[in-house]
């Protein structure tokens, strides 16, 4: 019968103590790893609240807007509360001689520029808020990578919190804008109104300089007339002073001449009578010559005094008359010219500026008197010259012609009628000719003073030349000014319309900015959500909620694997209980036993990973028959290499186990590990079995199971067809000895 070696195999194992009680045991291992390994390890996390941590707070504190930070006690605190750790708040030489005696695993330390740090977001160089994070990783390395995972969220924490800190200053902040744009807003409406006053304004200001412009071509051609006056002015006073000059220089001899004929007159009056008639006679005649030739001369400088005194007289009267009404004249028109500008917009100061400044640059009343009064000496000097000489020539000459005629007639006679007859002409001539001498003397000091004041004169209309020279180049650059300023007026107008516009959409701008501001209202879940704007949303798919769920895939596979590997050790896989009669006998036989020890170790570790860890599996039914197909396939393995090779085979088992802990991808992923190690991946069962285990513990894809629990199924059939040959060729070949022989 096919089942007698099998049941033979389980007769002999049950009679035989040493051989049932381990295999009894060997039954136990799997549950002793995966149970003791996922027990140990099923939440490690639920116990952190145990793990010793030191705090060493040397915050000082800060003031940041008004409000009072101590951000190293608040982290204090919610660390505390947090239960992430068991927190002990010590000293700081406390803390790390307690971290180098292994009494905390972690330490942290906050400076005392913690807070202060947190108020320098705005500085030139802020400084980040920095929390020395120490661990004893030689006491532990596992617990200070949990302790840094735990600094992250620490970190996250105080982010949000100095965040959400800064938020609030700053939405207090936009209050304060809003109002600063409503008052800005105000200002450019306000800047609109005198953007469109300066509008207005400029375009009368471009009016009334463009009269400006057009007046000032006028006002330069008027300087350049009086200008050209002046300089003709200028050289007739040098011909007045010429002339003044000869006068003066000859005045003197003429005086002298009179006051000589005078006393000649005398002496002839006392001497006559007592010369000889016609002695007396002769020097009569040649005196009369004398005397006319005197009286020629005085007739001369005489007609010229009168000429440039009369002249002088009537020029002075008639040039301060004309100078006069100039003056009026050109005051009125300066009035018309200031009352059109200010008409037309322009200031008054600026209207006052400019009639000052030409007022200034226009000739006084004294100089064109003075230019007056020459125009007029020119003109009328040779007229009077003419009516004088003329009447002075008829006078003088009818007093020789008389005087001649006495003379002739007092020869007649001259020695009973000299006396009688010549001393009235004597007396008539001699008086005459003291007046004359008055009268010069007088003419002297008027021509000193005449003289001494065209020197003055010949100075002024110097003066008045080079001024008007300057006033014509100050009216061409008047003129040219004028001209500028028109042209900028132009400018400015054109300036003035673009201001009035950029002003009125500058208004309405910060109108917009200003409701848009005002509108921004901020509370609490504002702050918390400027502090955490984005929150994770974690949604899990096939939820692993423990560390022994995650693990349980690996450590049964590992546990089913060390339970068939033990079997090997208390269990002969080669030898039969009795002699089989075939090879498929002999390996029911052996398989058989296997079988049931396989069943017993999966429904063992079954019980304790769903009953006493209480781990949830997506079906409980296909989780078993997984166990019990990857407790065969470990089986079939073992029994293959051992029954094969013996203890070679166990050693190599060892090394299929070492490869297969660290290719199967039941820790970390696969792509983590070494690139020469990820291609044994899929050449080894255990593979197959973590991936067929969470499948049916974590993600419910069953298809995926059953994907891999054929591979493995495949697996254990060649395992079992490679035994089963290898009995085939040992059942012809060998002499079998039967285990019970071996036992006894």
């Amino acid at each position: 019968m096919k089942g007698s070696s099998f049941l033979a195999e389980c007769k002999l194992i049950l009679s035989n103590r040493k051989i049932l009680i381990p295999i009894l045991a060997v039954a136990f291992v799997p549950v002793l790893y995966a149970g003791m390994f996922l027990w140990a390890f099923l939440d490690p996390y639920d116990h952190m609240s145990d793990l010793p941590v030191a705090i060493v707070n040397q915050d000082q504190g800060a003031e940041f807007a008004g409000q009072q930070l101590q951000l190293g006690k608040e982290l204090v605190n919610n660390l505390k509360d947090s239960d992430s750790f068991k927190f002990s708040t010590v000293s700081k030489e406390a803390g790390y001689k307690g971290l180098e005696e292994q009494d905390y695993y972690i330490l942290v330390e906050i400076p005392e520029n913690f807070s202060a740090n947190a108020t320098t977001l705005l500085d030139d160089k802020p400084e980040k808020l920095e929390i020395k994070y120490v661990p004893n990783e030689g006491a532990n390395f596992l617990s200070s990578q949990i302790g840094e995972t735990a600094m992250k969220e620490i970190k996250a924490e105080i982010s949000k919190k100095i965040t959400a800190t800064y938020a609030e200053t700053m939405f207090d902040q936009v209050a304060e804008l809003a109002d600063g744009l409503n008052q800005a807003s105000d200002g450019a409406g306000q800047l609109t109104d005198g953007a469109v006053q300066l509008a207005d304004g400029s375009k009368v200001l471009k009016e009334n300089l463009e009269v400006l412009a057009s007046k000032s071509i006028e006002f330069h051609e008027g300087i350049q007339t009086a200008a050209q006056g002046s300089k003709t002015l200028s050289t007739g006073t040098d011909q007045v002073q010429a002339g003044l000059g000869e006068i003066h220089a000859k005045l003197p001899a003429l005086i002298e001449g009179t006051q000589s004929a005078q006393a000649g007159m005398e002496q002839m009056k006392t001497e006559l009578p007592e010369k000889i008639a016609a002695g007396i006679t002769g020097q009569l005649a040649g005196n009369a010559d004398q005397l006319n030739k005197g009286i020629d001369q005085f007739e001369e400088k005489l007609g010229a005094g009168l000429t440039v005194g009369l002249t002088d007289g009537i020029a002075s009267g008639m040039s301060e008359q004309l100078a006069n009404q100039l003056i009026n004249q050109q005051t009125a028109q300066m009035q018309e010219l200031a009352a059109a500008l200010i008409e037309k917009g322009i200031p008054a100061e600026t209207v006052q500026q400019i009639i000052t400044d030409a007022a200034q640059q226009a000739p006084t009343k004294a100089e064109l008197q003075q230019q007056l009064q020459q125009q007029l000496t020119s003109n009328l000097k040779p007229q009077l010259k003419q009516g004088i000489d003329s009447g002075l020539n008829q006078g003088f000459s009818e007093f020789k012609t008389q005087l001649n005629q006495q003379l002739l007639d007092a020869t007649t006679g001259l020695e009973d009628q000299l006396k009688t007859q010549t001393s009235p002409a004597f007396n008539q001539l001699i008086a005459g000719l003291g007046e004359i001498n008055k009268g010069q003397l007088g003419l002297q000091q008027g021509i000193n003073q005449l003289y001494a004041g065209s020197q003055d004169l010949n100075k002024g209309t110097h003066d008045l030349s080079a001024g008007m020279s300057q006033i014509e180049n100050g009216a061409g650059q008047i003129q040219a000014g004028a001209g500028q300023l028109a042209d900028g007026s132009k400018t400015l107008a054109d300036g003035t319309v673009k201001l009035k516009d950029g002003s009125t959409e500058l208004a309405t701008k910060l109108a917009e900015g200003a409701k848009e501001a005002g509108s921004v209202q901020a509370d609490d879940d504002t702050y918390d959500m400027m502090g955490e704007p984005v929150a994770v949303d974690k949604q899990e798919i096939n939820k692993v909620p423990n560390y022994g769920t995650g693990f349980a895939p690996y450590f049964i596979s590992l546990g089913l694997f060390v339970g068939a590997l033990l079997m090997s050790i208390v269990f002969a896989l080669k030898e039969p209980a009795v002699r089989p009669k075939n090879a498929l006998q002999w390996f029911l036989g052996k398989f058989g036993v296997l079988a049931l020890v396989g069943l017993a170790q999966a429904i063992l570790v079954d019980f304790i990973i769903l009953a006493v860890l209480k781990i949830e599996v997506a079906s409980i039914p296909l989780f078993f028959v997984t166990s019990l197909i990857t407790s065969y396939v470990y089986m079939a393995l073992i029994q293959m290499l051992v029954t094969i090779m013996g203890d070679p085979g166990r050693f190599i088992a060892i090394v299929i186990l070492i490869l297969q802990l660290t290719t199967s991808a039941g820790t970390f992923p696969l792509e983590l590990i070494p690139n020469a190690l990820q291609p044994i991946n899929a050449l080894l069962p255990m593979t197959y079995s973590v991936q067929s285990f969470k499948a049916v513990i974590s993600s419910g894809n069953f298809a995926y199971m059953w994907h891999n629990n054929v591979i493995l199924l495949a697996y254990m059939a060649g395992f079992m067809l490679m035994t089963l040959g290898y009995f085939k060729v040992k059942i012809k070949g060998e002499t079998l000895v039967p285990a019970v022989d071996h036992a006894a």
